[in-house]
């Protein structure tokens, strides 16, 4: 066993303790050292106390982390990782996928709520389990997950001795609301940020050159949210589904990093599903100035963050996208900044009847962009031979799978600049030629595609088939038609309360109960006439040997009353969707 050290003399988080659970405290311990963090279950005061000869509890569990405390309706509960995968080595640090957690309540019994209360409360374990459920959450014990090589590199000096969970970028860690008990100095070794997302971490082989290159995709908490619930931005400047993906390589100690970023278009806009498959997409009746200006906001803080900025553009410039394309458009050109470019292309019109190929059209217009804004370069000796001065902002719809496909194209192109310049591939090699290499890039960034979509909008991406084969496939359609068909399903039926638990993870919906929703009489009542109608319809259809006047006449009822019903069921589709009960 380790020889007990002083809590202050580590500044990584701690990777292995035991939780020792008595009547009335928590007795955090981690392994090796010589203090124990002790947590009132009463009071909920912590504070470190000496590590006695043995301590008497109840149970005991072994634990990899601790990631915070939430207030639900019977009280606090504290919430820890309890099971964790290994991804690989970045930098020489571990790095680890979050495979099981446990909530344990700090509330010895249920006695002081009524069964409504109970009955709510766990509706709210099961939204935070839902949450954590979601692949996936990543996490380093001595390795800033929230920051890009770059950013880590340009810290000042006193980064290093600031906690892991002071130091992070707050736009990416997870669980920052469920720390908040836990950010003080004293408890630097103990707070364990997490990010969500999508890390895949690789050794390769090219031309005789081991080298690790990896993929970090990190997630913001602010406007998170589900597909059809959160478009667009808020009067902060933040956007929905605002991703940061890092491409790294690591060749004998040089290091390489090159960023791009995706997030919904940066204006009021709304999609709100209503049972229709595809709702259309509507600008806000919002004041342009406003419009403008949250616009400018958003622009301004990625500038800060990024430098000049390229905005890629996929939507359809037709139809309903077309006009929030126009919108897009008008607001950047009145803006006027010289270090954004905005750059439209209509992905679907151009690659209609499986042109794929015609994307190099797009990637041949930003190639020269690509090439200034460059990218981190850092050798084996401490010099920094270059950095990447800007970025490139991709964005559809839903910033799912058109955005991924052509990010993935810029990657690649990254990818054999900066192995080109390490000396893996010879100067006239491209990464394409590497069979190895190239499926493995096709997939991980499918898989990236994948784990993006499910954590958005609930279901694998589309198009992956291209990403995975260089190609669209039959199989690739057939899968998109079941994917989308789930999305359906899930945006329209399962999203209120999806939502409802990411606002609750993320500390932006208030506590209450009784929980629930009152619906008026159509709820119940149309669905159930649409069923029956159904049934009855079928009955007549199938039970007659011979049709008789009569049978038709049925038929031809129940056949009505099945098209009045679902016409009306969709003429008041919001009413019918599950909704958001904690937020608006």
């Amino acid at each position: 066993m380790n020889a007990p050290r002083d809590l202050q003399q580590v500044y990584d988080v701690f990777d292995d303790l035991t939780l020792h659970i008595t009547q009335d405290k928590f007795y955090i311990e981690p392994i090796g050292y010589k203090q124990l963090l002790c947590i009132d279950r009463i009071s909920e005061e912590a504070k470190f106390v000496p590590k006695p000869d043995h301590i008497p509890c109840e149970r005991r569990q072994d634990f990899c982390g601790l990631l915070g405390s939430i207030q639900l309706i019977s009280g606090k509960y504290l919430l820890i990782a309890t099971t964790r995968e290994l991804v690989g080595f970045l930098n020489g640090h571990a790095i680890w996928k979050l495979v099981d957690t446990k909530l344990i309540p700090y509330a010895k019994s249920t006695i002081h709520m009524n069964a409504q209360q109970i009955a709510d409360n766990d509706q709210y374990i099961r939204m935070i389990h839902l949450v954590l459920s979601t692949p996936y959450f990543y996490f380093s014990y001595s390795y800033d997950l929230t920051h890009s090589l770059q950013r880590l590199h340009s810290a000042g000096p006193g980064f290093n001795s600031q906690s892991m969970f002071a130091r992070a970028d707050q736009r990416f860690v997870w669980n920052r609301y469920l720390l908040k008990n836990f950010m003080s100095y004293d408890y630097k070794n103990f707070a364990l940020p997490l990010i969500h997302g999508f890390i895949s971490i690789n050794q390769c082989v090219v031309n005789g050159n081991n080298f690790i290159w990896a993929i970090i995709s990190r997630r913001s908490i602010h406007r998170a949210g589900t597909r059809l619930f959160r478009r667009g931005i808020d009067r902060d400047g933040s956007v929905a589904n605002f991703v940061e993906t890092e491409q790294i390589v690591e060749y004998d100690n040089d290091k390489c990093s090159f960023v791009q970023i995706r997030g919904s278009i940066p204006l009021f806009w709304s999609q709100s599903p209503d049972l229709r498959y595809k709702p259309p997409p509507k600008v806000l009746d919002i004041d342009s100035e406003e419009q403008k200006q949250a616009c400018v906001k958003h622009l301004d803080s990625m500038s800060l963050l990024y430098g000049r900025q390229v905005l890629l553009d996929l939507v359809d410039q037709k139809g309903a996208e077309g006009r929030l394309e126009q919108a897009f458009s008008d607001v950047i050109a009145s803006i006027g900044y010289t270090s954004v470019r905005y750059e439209p292309f209509d992905f679907h019109a151009e690659c209609r009847h499986m042109k794929w190929e015609r994307l190099s059209i797009l990637i041949d217009r930003v190639a020269h962009d690509q090439d200034e804004m460059g990218y981190f370069l850092l050798l084996r000796d401490g010099s920094l031979i270059s950095l990447q001065d800007g970025v490139f902002r991709t964005n559809c719809i839903d910033c799912l799978d058109r955005t991924n496909v052509v990010q993935s194209m810029l990657a690649r192109r990254a990818l054999t600049n900066m192995l080109r310049r390490l000396n893996v591939l010879k100067p006239d090699e491209v990464t394409e030629q590497m069979h190895g290499l190239e499926m493995l890039f096709k997939n991980v960034w499918a898989d990236n595609a994948d784990l993006i979509s499910i954590q958005y909008s609930g279901t694998g991406a589309l198009k992956t088939d291209f990403t995975r084969t260089g190609k669209r496939t039959k199989a690739g359609l057939c899968r998109d038609g079941i994917n989308s068909m789930t999305r359906y399903i899930r945006n329209n039926f399962k999203d209120g309360f999806r939502q409802d638990a990411i606002d609750l993870f993320l500390g932006l919906s208030d506590l209450r109960s009784p929980l629930g929703i009152e619906r008026d009489w159509k709820y119940a009542t149309f669905p159930s006439v649409l069923l029956v109608a159904v049934a009855m319809f079928v009955t007549c259809a199938v039970l007659p040997s011979e049709y008789s006047t009569e049978s038709l006449l049925f038929l031809l009822f129940w056949g009505v009353m099945v098209g009045a019903t679902a016409h009306t069921i969709f003429r008041h589709g919001t009413e019918f969707v599950d909704k958001p009960q904690l937020t608006n």
